[in-house]
């Protein structure tokens, strides 16, 4: 397969027709899968936000007062509610804010930037990022991927993975079908949609770059069965189980 970035898209504004930007810059193929960065995503959707928008309650000044003993580093209580107000549930309080967003993906600050944020403090995830997703490729007839950068448990740095997807399935199931020696598979579930999106990152990059859609050609799903789980529900998650009795001691 390969992977190109999308060429000199203009700075997104709310508003903007995204997907006429990326025609009007790229012939897309039936083959294509185009990966956006929600960060384009929100602009478009108008979620931009100053932080006078999220006044600070009792809890979020704890959890700021909570965070500048154990950094070090002082915090605005208004980025706490922010938070606050953009999750499900926050699981960890303490060395950092890890929270489920509204639309089940697991992040920290509830994956508000506040980078490359003209005119505004905060940008915030979008409200409905598979919705996002089914909008754009609707418009642009290729399935399309809506990425973020997160890191992950047990490694450090971050990589691309999805928030919203749509026109492919979020993985493919390997189960049943059997190995090189004959003998069956019966774990293997790949999630593709978060390896295109991490394959898409290391095209987009990160800071100043200016490349946020990216586009695979000549990726295919194959002979498999697909499925559109990807978020854990809360009764086979684990790990989101064991945080709620856990408690950051420092």
């Amino acid at each position: 397969m390969e992977a190109f970035a999308v060429e000199d898209l203009p700075e997104i504004g709310e508003g903007d027709d995204l997907a006429a930007l990326v025609e009007e810059r790229v012939d897309l193929r039936e083959s294509d899968v185009l990966c956006v960065a929600s960060t384009v995503v929100s602009k478009v959707e108008g979620r931009k936000a100053d932080l006078a928008d999220f006044p600070a309650g009792d809890r979020a000044r704890s959890i700021a007062e909570r965070l500048e003993s154990v950094t070090g580093d002082e915090k605005d209580p208004r980025f706490a509610q922010a938070v606050l107000e953009e999750s499900e549930e926050l699981l960890t309080e303490a060395p950092f804010l890890l929270v489920v967003t509204r639309f089940g993906h697991v992040t920290v600050n509830a994956g508000i930037d506040r980078s490359n944020v003209p005119g505004a403090d905060l940008l915030l995830l979008p409200e409905d990022p598979t919705a996002s997703a089914r909008r754009l490729s609707e418009a642009l007839g290729v399935p399309v991927v809506v990425t973020d950068t997160s890191g992950r448990p047990f490694r450090y740095g971050q990589r691309g993975v999805v928030v919203g997807w749509h026109g492919l399935p979020a993985s493919r199931d390997w189960r049943g079908e059997t190995d090189r020696e004959g003998r069956e598979m019966e774990a293997t579930v790949q999630s593709v949609v978060d390896e295109l999106a991490a394959a898409a990152n290391l095209v987009a990059g990160e800071g100043d770059g200016g490349t946020p859609a990216v586009v695979i050609r000549d990726w295919t799903f194959g002979d498999h069965e697909g499925s559109d789980n990807l978020f854990r529900t809360e009764a086979d998650d684990l790990v989101r189980q064991a945080l709620r009795e856990w408690e950051f001691e420092g």
